[in-house]
């Protein structure tokens, strides 16, 4: 099977200090993998790298597109990266404002989207922004609300559904549920995990929260100081890590 994404020997590197140093794996359909590691460890510089939010210094990011195959977004030209974003890329932020037009309604947050791809249909795009605030559990009556009248988990829900109505395969998530309270946290992973699974979409999760992994991940990579000390099996790895920072990891959430 071709792997839908593949990272190839990716290193960033700031001055004297390293972001990301040497990583190199594939991400296949369907799958969720998840990154972890404490504050500083590398993980949202290398996600930020395969999103094409940074270049990196050295290294490829080869996303299997539908019209060309294998290609290294990285030498893509900026219309065409762009275009990738809006269609099968998604990035969902740790902070939904910075992932919404808090100006904009609910509506039109998600039909902006939708007209980037060409849409026109007024009536169309509507009644596919209805459809996508019902599915991440938003009331239809908010369609023509701004998110800065909505909750914190709101925003996030809305920002998910901006993200995924276009239909695309592969969706970055960066701390997707930092800053919320537990209760509203519990509620989004749950509608997280409903929508990679029936969606069939490929992700890539940013967390220090071993818990998400856990419940939204297929496999898991550690990150330690720019490099990925240990990668495996989700639960293989929170069950039975090796290296000792991975231990670290573990026993620390063990012990709270």
């Amino acid at each position: 099977m071709t792997p839908l994404l593949s990272v190839q020997s990716i290193t960033k590197r700031y001055g004297p200090h390293v972001g990301c140093a040497d990583v190199t794996f594939d991400l296949f359909p369907g799958e969720v993998i998840g990154i972890v590691g404490e504050s500083g460890s590398g993980k949202s510089t290398l996600l930020n790298c395969m999103a094409g939010h940074l270049v990196p210094d050295t290294g490829k990011v080869v996303f299997d597109t539908r019209t060309d195959g294998p290609r290294d977004t990285i030498a893509m030209s900026e219309p065409e990266r762009r275009m990738l974003s809006r269609t099968d890329w998604a990035f969902v932020h740790q902070h939904a404002r910075d992932g919404l037009r808090m100006g904009v309604s609910a509506g039109g947050n998600v039909g902006e989207r939708l007209m980037a791809v060409g849409e026109r249909h007024y009536g169309d795009i509507r009644n596919k922004a209805t459809d996508w605030l019902a599915r991440v559990e938003i009331d239809e009556t908010r369609i023509d609300d701004r998110p800065t009248t909505f909750s914190g988990g709101m925003q996030q829900r809305l920002q998910i559904a901006r993200n995924l109505v276009t239909g695309p395969r592969l969706v970055f998530m960066d701390e997707p549920t930092g800053g919320l309270d537990v209760s509203v946290q519990a509620r989004l992973l749950d509608l997280l995990r409903g929508l990679v699974r029936d969606m069939g979409l490929s992700a890539i999760i940013v967390t220090h929260d071993l818990a998400v992994v856990r419940l939204l991940a297929d496999r898991l990579m550690v990150m330690k100081s720019g490099r990925v000390v240990e990668a495996g099996l989700t639960d293989q790895v929170l069950d039975d890590p090796q290296h000792a920072y991975s231990q670290l990891l573990v026993s620390s959430v063990l012990q709270v």
